[in-house]
């Protein structure tokens, strides 16, 4: 059976329930019972039951679990970097961005979307 389409969007709980039912197929597909790998991941049996069904958990376990899996990595690679690029250091003297700052002058009244060249 071919993976779900990703959709924008999804709610967290949406998210929950889909990390924790692919979590489940990668633990069968091991052939790993639940009590092995909540034992191996350093986490106890219900809350490892309750992240395969989709239940809120602590971000801790989530990546104890993951990285028992062998999905750490896969993680990391969703999140850029954020490494600066060479002009943008060189623009800024050679030091990276530490905070954020406020945009100056007034954002657009409505944000742009691609729903609003459909009519085009």
């Amino acid at each position: 059976m071919a993976e779900a389409t990703p959709r924008r969007n999804l709610t967290s709980r949406a998210l929950r329930i889909e990390l924790g039912r692919r979590l489940a197929k990668r633990r069968l597909a091991r052939n790993v019972t639940q009590q092995a790998l909540a034992e191996e991941a350093g986490i106890g049996l219900r809350t490892l039951r309750r992240i395969e069904a989709g239940h809120p958990c602590s971000l801790d376990s989530f990546l104890r679990l993951a990285s028992v899996l062998g999905v750490a990595e896969a993680l990391l690679s969703t999140v850029p970097s954020g490494e600066i690029r060479p002009i943008e250091r060189a623009d800024s003297g050679g030091r990276e961005r530490q905070r954020a700052r406020r945009r100056r002058g007034r954002p657009p009244k409505e944000p742009w979307s691609w729903a609003e060249d459909l009519n085009d």
